[in-house]
């Protein structure tokens, strides 16, 4: 990830600034200079947070302060990336039962754990000619794991790989009715 640089103090280049003081309340559009003069009796930092308003906007704020907002809006918005959330398990299509029940816990555990999971069905050299194993096989993966998990996509057949995805079930919370004491 590239670092953000922002102007402050004598940093910023505009003349003429809307100042947002240190309470978040506007104070209003005043010269570059007296933005300045103002913040440093406050002993905090002038920065920039919209360039490319007219004019641009900054804001009277200890700058360490603000990177540190900055960082954690950062984390937080990483926290709700679901791409991180979906997790992959590949079997063939004439897999073994003993394999079959290991790779089915393993899917089971993940989406206890919360992740959806791509259960992918790879097929190799001449077993392209018999989708059907393949699919049977993904129908029978599906039902197993009806107490953890929906299937969310039909089965999709993609060149050698035919694959679905499971999300895990919403846990409905249970409200305990108000006993009588």
């Amino acid at each position: 990830m590239a670092k953000k640089f922002h102007q402050i103090n004598q940093y910023i280049q505009a003349s003429e600034v809307r100042v947002i003081g240190a309470d978040e309340k506007q104070i209003g559009v005043m010269s570059r200079d007296e933005a300045i003069f103002k913040a440093r009796q406050l002993k905090m930092d002038l920065v920039m947070v919209a360039e490319k308003a007219k004019p641009p906007v900054v804001r009277i704020i200890d700058f360490s302060k603000f990177k540190y907002q900055q960082t954690q809006k950062l984390k937080e918005s990483k926290k709700k990336d679901k791409a991180k959330d979906q997790k992959e398990i590949r079997i063939t299509p004439f897999i073994a039962q003993g394999d079959f029940d290991t790779r089915i816990k393993r899917v089971r555990k993940f989406l206890e754990g919360g992740h959806r999971v791509k259960l992918t069905v790879k097929f190799t050299g001449r077993q392209i000619t018999r989708k059907e194993f393949g699919f049977e096989l993904v129908k029978r993966a599906a039902d197993k794991l009806t107490d953890v998990g929906t299937q969310q996509t039909e089965p999709k057949l993609q060149g050698k790989l035919l694959w679905i995805i499971l999300a895990p079930l919403v846990k409905k919370v249970e409200t305990k009715p108000n006993e009588k004491k």
